[in-house]
């Protein structure tokens, strides 16, 4: 809190309250990691289609006598076991959702729907925390 009695929070840029993922089968590398992590830790619902399953890396770009250059997957991850995690199995979401065209067609975003729905239900279940009352401190 500052002197005039802005209460703010450290950190600052979390977000309080439920959170949800919206995926589906064009995420791949990145957009495979990312849920991958976001389930792991059991931060909110992954809600729509199974992810690509693109998760490898690559490194070292031979070049090609045309200038050109190659590039092939090098490493993956492994999941806490020691398995392999995620590549050509990709991520499968806590709340299957499949866009049909139909729905698309009509304006309609049935997985971010579904997502939102089920963080409002989370809310209604959990509140955010009120911030505390300042107590200014006791004169000497």
């Amino acid at each position: 809190m500052n002197r005039e009695e802005w209460l703010g929070r450290s950190p600052s840029g979390t977000i309080e309250g439920p959170k949800g993922m919206v995926v589906n089968e064009m995420a791949g590398s990145g957009g495979d990691a990312m849920p991958y992590l976001f389930q792991k830790m059991e931060i909110g619902p992954l809600v729509g289609t199974r992810t690509r399953g693109g998760l490898v890396g690559i490194s070292g770009y031979p070049p090609l006598m045309d200038g050109g250059s190659v590039t092939a997957a090098s490493f993956g991850i492994m999941d806490t076991e020691g398995n392999w995690a995620v590549e050509d199995v990709g991520v499968h979401p806590d709340v299957e959702v499949i866009e049909w065209p139909k729905e698309m067609i009509a304006g309609k975003d049935p997985q971010l729907e579904k997502a939102v729905a089920l963080a409002m239900e989370a809310l209604k279940k959990s509140p955010p925390r009120k911030p505390p009352v300042y107590k200014p401190p006791a004169a000497r």
